[in-house]
C-alpha cells in the first residue's frame, strides 16, 4: 500500500478518463487532491479550477490560487492533451493549440511550482506510446506526446535537487467501458485493452518512495502491444492497403 495522506496532489485534466481515475485514485488514499480542467466536474476533489491551460493567464492564476491555500505541493501531474488531427486536416492554430496544452502547459507549471515542492516531490507527465509510432494523421498529438516525453528527461536534470520527474506512456487505454472484439482484446499480449486504473496504478508508484531511485524515466503500459512484430499473413494478421 502507498501513504499519501494529506499529500497535496495536481492532477490537469482530470474531469474525465484516466486524469479522473488518478484523481479519484488519490483521494482514496486521503490526499488533498487539485484538478484544474476546462471541463467541469463534480468529482468532490479537494480543490477544482475550471480553466484552459493554453492560456497563460490561466496557468499563472490557478498556481498563485494553490499557494495561496497550500505552501507547498507534492506532486504534479501533467495528463490535459487532445488529438486535433493531423496533417490532412488540420491547421497552424489547430497545431500549435495542441502543443500549448500538452508541452507548454507542463512546462511552465513546472516552473512555476518548481520552489514549491516539497521534500520527495514528484512530477509524472503523461505521454503516450504514440510518440514512439503513429497513425495515419495524427501529427498534433504525436509531435505533443513526444515533446512530453522530451521534456521529462530535460526537466529531470535541471530539477534534480529538488524533485524527480518521470513519465507514461499509456498505450490503448479504454476510458469510456465500452465493448471491444475478442480480436481487439487479443492483439495485445497479455490478452486485454488497458484501463484507466493501469496508469493511475503506475503514477501512484512513480509519486512513492518505491521508486525513488527513478528519475527521466519512460514507462510503457501498452499490454506489450508495441512489443508484437506484426507480419502479413502471420498469426492471423492480414494488410489491407484500403485501411
Amino acid at each position: 500500500m502507498f501513504s499519501f495522506k494529506d499529500k497535496v496532489v495536481i492532477v490537469t485534466g482530470g474531469s474525465q478518463g484516466i486524469g479522473e481515475c488518478i484523481a479519484r485514485d488519490f483521494m482514496k488514499f486521503d490526499a488533498k487532491v487539485i484538478i484544474i480542467d476546462k471541463t467541469t466536474s463534480d468529482i468532490p476533489c479537494h480543490m477544482f479550477y475550471e480553466g484552459d491551460l493554453t492560456d497563460i493567464r490561466v496557468i499563472e492564476d490557478f498556481v498563485k490560487v494553490v499557494l495561496e491555500k497550500f505552501d507547498s505541493i507534492d506532486y504534479l501531474i501533467n495528463n490535459a492533451c487532445m488529438g486535433n488531427g493531423g496533417i490532412l486536416n488540420s491547421d497552424y492554430d489547430d497545431f500549435i493549440y495542441t502543443q500549448k496544452l500538452c508541452v507548454a502547459a507542463p512546462f511552465m507549471l513546472a516552473k512555476l511550482f518548481a520552489s514549491h515542492f516539497s521534500l520527495n516531490g514528484s512530477i509524472v507527465n503523461i505521454a503516450s506510446t504514440r510518440a514512439l509510432q503513429s497513425q495515419t494523421n495524427t501529427e498534433c498529438y504525436t509531435a505533443a506526446k513526444g515533446g512530453i516525453l522530451a521534456l521529462t528527461h530535460a526537466l529531470a536534470i535541471t530539477l534534480k535537487d529538488k524533485i524527480r520527474v518521470n513519465c507514461i506512456s499509456p498505450g490503448w487505454i479504454d476510458t469510456t467501458a465500452s465493448k471491444y472484439s475478442k480480436e481487439d482484446h487479443a492483439q495485445h499480449p497479455v490478452g486485454r485493452i488497458g484501463v484507466p486504473k493501469d496508469i493511475s496504478n503506475a503514477v501512484q508508484f512513480l509519486c512513492s518512495d518505491k521508486s525513488s531511485f527513478m528519475t527521466g524515466e519512460n514507462l510503457i503500459i501498452d499490454g506489450g502491444m508495441s512489443k508484437l512484430m506484426i507480419y502479413h499473413d502471420d498469426g492471423g494478421w492480414q494488410y489491407d492497403p484500403k485501411v
